[in-house]
């Protein structure tokens, strides 16, 4: 047995190593410097404290991006010297973001072990390959992302640290066989258990979806279905669930091989960036010679965000999640006896809450970040939730979950087609959303997305924005001189959560405008980007007359879109005419 010793190595603190809303993430060449990988995790280390390190089993696995298998090297023997007793990788180092949290909950190792908590190697949807980004986040015994109390400890440590502990003599392990090494260092054994990365994720889905009946639909005749996981991880999973377990075609998947570079796609799964799918769905500038499928979904880099689609028909995530909401008790056998409530971000339409009124439902509204709703979880507050970021979940696990969101919306399609599935005319998509803005009314809404602009400019947009809510009367002024048509703003306010579980407070988590009609324009720094700012503008207006809830969003709420640019003088602030990304 191979054995190590624990040597001490000196290095000095780097600058901007703080965890934003999913961890740090920084360009690759930044995350390759000498000592800076090390740097942060033996900042974990110390911040978790030597009690919940020494003799601990962690999770070490990702995305599957460029760097992550270096990465994971350096995270073994780092663990390794800080006396962790043993260490779980996903085969090729693979886990999906969710599949980590189910891992972290559910798992347990040959040994009787479970898990302790584990780090996520990912940047999410964003870009991959050498000059790319890279991102490590560590995520709790729930499964769940760390805290801030945690977050905070961490970036404070890398503003002091002095040396890294890492073992000297331990080899590369090889993470591509499933099997356990073991290895021996001046605290006793240590061992390293690669693992089948979809079966814990994959007997999870089974207990809380009817297979049979997605399978059902899938094997109708006249129900076609299309998946793209854009070179992420989600197409390991993709494979198994899909085609092993419910009978898809093959064919069906796109882009379902998991590459270091995404393929040199962007991994996000909008309207924007999964181009592929966009065009098979007959959503794309040209016209699509064959018929698109009824059902279409895409994942992004790590697999815990989702876009669902129906032929010519995309569905907001905000409108996602209140129709998984409003269905889960019917078509979902996990939720058969109830929810315990429901809970969105902050700048997510509130489509959710009118759901909630109508059923009875405990609501929360939260600020952007899926730990905040992982605290009403663990409470027994809150069964599903969502974000507008095309992040949806439940409360199986602590993360988003993108391929859980695509199984919900297939077993609300089984459901509504229980009775036809022979020949006779399929209950749409679009008719399930249709019907439920009849029922609900329509939140139209959408985000435009300013990437990478001048950070300066960015902070400075803000603080314009902030200084004019003193005066309701002079924003109600600029309003009418842009378009007159527009509803007068009632309240205006940055937005604070106090969370009903520790206490603890949120502040400055975006800049709301709130106008008489439930109109709302919202304004947030974007914690997610590797370098410049990124400012979201979320606009929303809602229609409750269901002879107006079929109008194209865009053209619905351009009288509103005029009014966030103008007002926030975007142009003047970033010199951007016009956004990167509208979702």
């Amino acid at each position: 047995m191979v054995v190590f010793q624990v040597a001490r190595v000196e290095t000095t603190p780097f600058d901007g190593q703080k965890p934003g809303t999913s961890g740090l993430r920084k360009k690759v060449k930044v995350f390759t410097q000498p000592h800076y990988l090390h740097n942060f995790v033996q900042s974990t280390f110390y911040a978790l404290g030597a009690d919940k390190v020494r003799g601990a089993t962690l999770v070490v696995s990702g995305d599957g991006r460029y760097y992550s298998k270096d990465a994971i090297q350096i995270i073994i023997k780092m663990a390794a010297a800080n006396g962790v007793r043993r260490i779980w990788v996903g085969q090729n180092g693979l886990l999906s973001t969710p599949a980590v949290s189910a891992v972290i909950r559910d798992r347990v190792g040959h040994d009787g072990s479970k898990a302790n908590g584990g780090f996520i190697l990912t940047a999410s949807h964003n870009p991959g390959g050498p000059h790319e980004d890279f991102g490590i986040k560590y995520n709790m015994e729930n499964g769940g992302p760390a805290p801030e109390s945690v977050t905070d400890k961490i970036y404070e440590n890398t503003k002091t640290i002095k040396e890294y502990l890492i073992a000297e003599g331990l080899p590369d392990v090889d993470i591509c066989t499933v099997g356990v090494s073991s290895f021996t260092g001046p605290e006793g054994q240590f061992d390293v258990d690669v693992f089948d990365s979809t079966t814990d994720y994959v007997k999870l889905m089974k207990s809380i979806f009817d297979f049979e009946s997605i399978r059902k639909l899938l094997s109708s005749p006249n129900f076609t279905f299309c998946y793209d996981a854009l070179h992420g991880v989600a197409g390991v999973y993709a494979k198994r669930i899909f085609v092993e377990e419910l009978g898809a075609e093959e064919s069906s998947l796109l882009n379902c091989v998991p590459k270091e570079d995404f393929g040199g796609g962007h991994p996000d799964p909008n309207l924007t960036y999964a181009k592929e799918l966009v065009a098979r769905m007959g959503l794309g500038k040209t016209n699509n010679e064959s018929e698109p499928p009824e059902f279409g979904a895409a994942a992004d880099g790590d697999a815990d965000r989702n876009m669902i689609l129906g032929k010519r028909f995309f569905v907001t995530p905000s409108d996602s999640v209140a129709i998984i909401a409003a269905n889960a008790v019917e078509a979902i056998p996990y939720f058969s006896s109830g929810l315990k409530g429901v809970a969105r971000s902050m700048p997510t339409s509130a489509a959710l809450d009118v759901v909630a009124k109508h059923l009875n439902l405990k609501f929360f509204e939260v600020p952007t970040g899926w730990k905040f709703f992982g605290n009403l979880m663990d409470a027994g507050m809150c069964s599903v939730c969502g974000e507008e970021s095309f992040g949806t979940g439940s409360d199986h696990i602590r993360e988003k979950d993108g391929i859980w969101a695509v199984l919900a919306w297939l077993s609300i399609l089984a459901y509504k087609n229980k009775d036809n599935l022979g020949g006779g005319k399929l209950v749409t998509v679009e008719d399930i959303v249709r019907q439920h803005w009849s029922v609900y009314g329509r939140h139209y809404y959408t985000r435009y997305d300013y990437e990478n602009v001048d950070a300066g400019g960015a902070k400075d947009l803000m603080a314009h924005l902030v200084k004019l809510q003193s005066s309701l009367g002079e924003v109600n002024e600029i309003i009418k001189g842009i378009c007159s048509d527009v509803s007068n703003v009632d309240r205006a306010d940055e937005f604070e959560y106090k969370d009903p579980v520790d206490g603890s407070i949120s502040k400055h988590q975006g800049i709301r405008y709130l106008f008489e009609d439930g109109s709302r324009l919202v304004f947030r720094l974007s914690g997610t980007g590797s370098e410049g700012a990124t400012i979201r503008v979320y606009i929303e207006q809602y229609e409750k007359d269901s002879s107006k809830t079929g109008r194209d969003s865009q053209e619905a709420l351009a009288p509103l879109v005029e009014v966030a640019i103008k007002l926030s003088k975007m142009e003047a602030f970033t010199g951007r005419s016009a956004p990167t990304v509208i979702t």
